[in-house]
């Protein structure tokens, strides 16, 4: 007979059945921090048993911070297609690349995952095992480990499309070398900016996405087909985690660099005016971008559907673009790219004026120079 904390809807059974699969995932992720800052020490192997790093001994002029995200209304479209392995890609693409853009080498990931219920059988736990094969390759990707986790079962506080809706957040800790660290003001006239692409939409500007495209077909719309899938594919596209080239490249906690770097614009909501108008405005400079990425054709045809303006859609969206580097050495960026499967190119230059000038590659008017703003 079930408790009665199963039958209001908890079944602890099913819950810590979830949590080994987690665990184990994470578990496999201690390998990436070992012999390096962060490396995990389990005095016993339990997913209840207690996980610690080693700082003592850290040099003068360590720094350590956190960064905090979720994945966002992009978690819907994992709930809409039932397919659930890639959506971590986004939740530590929010957090591992915020943590470049200070300078730092990201290093520990923990999560929250808050779902409705599991209930009380297995029909849920290959979900909670996908969400487990995201884990792990993300935190591959990232050079992360998973340090921790917590699943909450919270009822009909989460509400979402389909039978197993759930919300997924993350805190990351991150360490740098205080000369290290990016204040803006290392941004000289004349750096290069070198893009890094990304394909589809990035864990942001999702509500106007879903929007515009409920509106075009109707509820079911990530079922409609685009060119080679649904719809609903190509706007669950995983976010590219950059932060391992930009530590490559920067230099982590313990590691050189093989580029100079003098800014990172992680490109997030806002898009780009916002996010390279906070990078620039320590140093009163300002950017053209006259080679972006084009947009993938999903992103265009979203803005055709929605009549939006270029000039939006550079504002929600990062029409093809997902983080920039400023450099004096753009040709050793470009090149490093590709190793770590990355798309990169040359984009723009660091001019003495401020402000943000972007020649658009949209579907309203490709070409035109647009003008933000500082």
């Amino acid at each position: 007979m079930k408790s009665a904390y199963a039958q209001a809807g908890v079944d602890v059974d099913i819950e810590a059945q979830a949590s080994r699969i987690m665990y184990e995932a994470a578990r496999t992720t201690f390998e990436n921090r070992r012999g390096n800052i962060g490396e995990i020490i389990t005095p016993f192997d339990d997913f209840s048993g207690i996980r610690v790093v080693d700082v003592g001994g850290l040099p003068s002029g360590s720094m350590m911070c956190m960064c905090f995200d979720t994945t966002g209304t992009k978690v819907e479209l994992a709930h809409r297609m039932n397919k659930h392995d890639t959506i971590a890609y986004d939740l530590f693409a929010m957090v591992c690349d915020d943590a470049v853009l200070r300078g730092g080498e990201p290093v520990l990931i923990g999560s929250n995952l808050d779902i409705q219920s599991l209930g009380t059988d297995e029909r849920f736990i290959p979900v909670i095992r996908q969400l487990a094969e995201g884990y792990t390759a993300a935190a591959k990707t990232a050079n992360v480990a998973v340090i921790n986790g917590e699943i909450a079962q919270m009822g009909e506080l989460v509400a979402g499309h389909g039978d197993f809706p759930y919300h997924w957040g993350a805190a990351l800790v991150w360490f740098g070398r205080r000369e290290k660290l990016f204040t803006g003001r290392e941004i000289k006239t004349g750096d290069a900016v070198v893009m890094l692409r990304q394909v589809g939409f990035r864990a942001n500007g999702l509500s106007l996405v879903r929007r515009i495209f409920g509106n075009a077909y109707g509820e079911d719309w990530h079922h409609t087909m685009f060119e080679d899938m649904p719809l609903g594919l190509h706007v669950l596209e995983p976010s590219t985690i950059y932060s391992a080239l930009v530590v490559a490249l920067h230099g982590g906690f313990k590691t050189k660099g093989s580029a100079e770097i003098h800014g990172v614009v992680h490109i997030t909501g806002g898009g780009i005016p916002e996010k390279f108008s906070r990078v620039l405005r320590p140093s009163g400079l300002g950017v053209r971008l006259a080679s972006l990425f084009s947009p993938s054709s999903v992103v265009l045809h979203c803005q055709r559907l929605g009549g939006i303006s270029d000039r939006d859609a550079y504002g929600a969206w990062g029409m093809g673009q997902g983080m920039a580097l400023i450099t004096p050495e753009p040709e050793k960026v470009v090149a490093a790219a590709p190793s770590f499967g990355i798309e990169a190119q040359i984009a723009g230059e660091i001019m003495p004026e401020a402000g943000v000038i972007v020649v658009s590659q949209g579907a309203e008017q490709p070409g035109t120079e647009i003008v933000f703003d500082a």
